[in-house]
């Protein structure tokens, strides 16, 4: 009986979750459009999913995050259609496995954090602030390891290096401070009215 009621209730967080990343991701809720940087919140449910579910929702959310910014690509966002124009694979790369990776190790994170000294509500953060921060890296880490050719010919080193460290700089900080800020409350408020 418990654990048919831990399943469906697993399953309708889930399925909340996909959806929530679903409609940020295809409105204007999901991106900040700056001049040539888009600072992505979808960051916030999975983060959220892999504190309060678990290192495999995390994976399973950060996957559909990564196919709806793959999605993005195909003349919805001008950076994701210039990547697409010059490889399709290198960014499929770029967008899917590394959000998958994202939301799976921030819940081996949270789950790691549990087992140590740390209150929960210190463990929930720090999770929390490891996703943007991981999504970031994983993101440009790729990104640069997989355009770095294209990006030095297209544009020359001069405007590749201030473009890493404005997406970085800008991105980062922004996704890291609002997925620190909504991601820890809402995930400590669905722990204590869940039960988890």
């Amino acid at each position: 009986m418990t654990k048919s009621k831990f399943s469906t209730k697993y399953l309708v967080e889930m399925a909340l979750l996909v959806a929530i990343i679903l409609l940020m991701a295809f409105t204007p809720i999901g991106y900040i459009k700056t001049a040539g940087l888009e600072i992505t919140l979808i960051v916030i449910p999975v983060a959220v999913g892999a504190v309060t579910l678990g290192p495999a929702a995390g994976a399973i959310l950060g996957g559909v995050f990564g196919i709806t910014s793959f999605i993005q690509c195909f003349g919805m966002s001008a950076f994701g259609t210039l990547l697409l124009g010059v490889n399709p694979v290198f960014t499929f790369l770029v967008c899917v496995p590394t959000r998958i990776l994202d939301g799976w190790l921030t819940g081996l994170i949270y789950k790691g954090l549990k087992k140590t000294k740390i209150p929960s509500a210190g463990s929930v953060t720090l999770a929390s602030l490891c996703c943007p921060l991981l999504n970031t890296t994983f993101f440009m880490g790729t990104l640069v390891t997989l355009f770095a050719g294209t990006m030095r010919e297209q544009f020359g080193m001069t405007k590749v290096i201030p473009f890493i460290a404005a997406f970085v700089g800008v991105n980062g900080v922004v996704e890291a401070i609002v997925c620190f800020v909504i991601g820890t409350a809402v995930s400590m408020a669905l722990k204590k009215a869940l039960r988890y």
